[in-house]
């Protein structure tokens, strides 16, 4: 009687065991492969496009595991090509399991009448300071480069003027990035910044201009609401 009670104890125990596996391999085939869209763009990715002329969108392409997917891309942004600056035309895509993929393009609307160019690399000079609540806090010595998109737009490593990528020892990705653009009476309109470790941007900027006579570049960018960095480039 003893050993039929222990041979049916190792029977249930043996049929809980199988469950459970079975349970493991439910698990297990649940699991999906899903397959993400890939974006083609048509053309240049940084396009030039001269003021008072026809944007023409070229638009993007792109396939789903092999097969053309190109109808069910998305697409959202507008060029004026009658005002100067920069442009952002977002393509965007989304397969079956509601996955979304996106790529942009960038137009440049540019003056062909403006041909000085401000490229190179430039130093944080004396003067530059930043301004945290009243605390003024000078600073000099770093580097920022600028390099030219188009005719009176440039890219600009960093506006701070090496503040937290430098100075602090943050990184490139403290570094506030993005244009300029330049006008015809050497003032300079900012066009875009970012900041990549924190995800955002200036409040505003101010007083931007173009000393040719001395080759440098001073403006006022306010950051997080709380501080102002009056940067003077050479």
């Amino acid at each position: 009687m003893k050993k039929i009670f222990l041979y049916g104890l190792m029977l249930c125990l043996s049929m809980t065991a199988l469950t459970s596996c079975n349970d493991d391999n439910d698990q297990l085939t649940d699991s999906r492969l899903t397959y993400y869209p890939v974006l083609e763009i048509q053309g240049d990715e940084f396009l030039q496009v001269p003021i008072g002329s026809t944007y023409n969108e070229q638009g993007c392409t792109a396939t789903l595991n092999g097969e053309d997917y190109t109808s069910n891309v998305k697409t959202e942004g507008s060029v004026d090509s009658n005002r100067a600056g920069l442009y952002y035309i977002t393509y965007s895509a989304t397969n079956p399991d509601g996955f979304t993929v996106s790529a942009t393009r960038t137009v440049a609307v540019c003056d062909p009448t403006i041909t000085t160019d401000i490229s190179g690399t430039y130093t944080t000079q004396d003067g530059s300071y930043r301004n945290y609540n009243g605390t003024i806090t000078n600073y000099a010595g770093y580097s920022v480069k600028i390099k030219k998109a188009a005719p009176g737009i440039f890219y600009v490593s960093d506006f701070l003027g090496g503040w937290y990528d430098q100075r602090a020892g943050y990184g490139s990705a403290y570094a506030m990035t993005g244009y300029f653009q330049l006008l015809a009476d050497n003032s300079l309109v900012q066009l875009s910044s970012y900041v990549a470790g924190w995800g955002d941007s200036a409040d505003y900027c101010e007083g931007a201009k173009y000393d040719p006579a001395t080759g440098t570049i001073s403006y006022v960018v306010g950051y997080a609401g709380i501080m102002a960095f009056n940067v003077i480039l050479k």
